[in-house]
C-alpha cells in the first residue's frame, strides 16, 4: 500500500439554488486548474434570506489533492 500526502486548500461555493450546487460549482472550478482532487469537508454552511425567504446559499470546503 502506497502512502499518499495531500495539500489542502479552501473554496467557498455559491448558489442560488442550494448547498449541493454550491459545493459542486466550486469542485468544478477548482478541477480546471487542480489536479488529483480527492475529497472534501463542508466547514461551513450560510445564506442570505430576502423577504423571508432562502436567496443565496454558500458554503465553505476543505479540498484535498495528492502531491505527485
Amino acid at each position: 500500500m502506497s502512502a499518499h500526502v495531500y495539500k489542502i486548500i479552501e473554496l467557498a461555493g455559491s448558489s442560488a439554488i442550494g448547498t449541493d450546487d454550491a459545493i459542486r460549482s466550486a469542485i468544478a472550478r477548482a478541477a480546471e486548474t487542480v489536479d488529483h482532487l480527492d475529497w472534501y469537508e463542508v466547514i461551513e454552511s450560510r445564506g442570505h434570506i430576502a423577504d423571508g425567504k432562502i436567496a443565496h446559499y454558500q458554503v465553505k470546503l476543505k479540498v484535498g489533492f495528492r502531491l505527485d
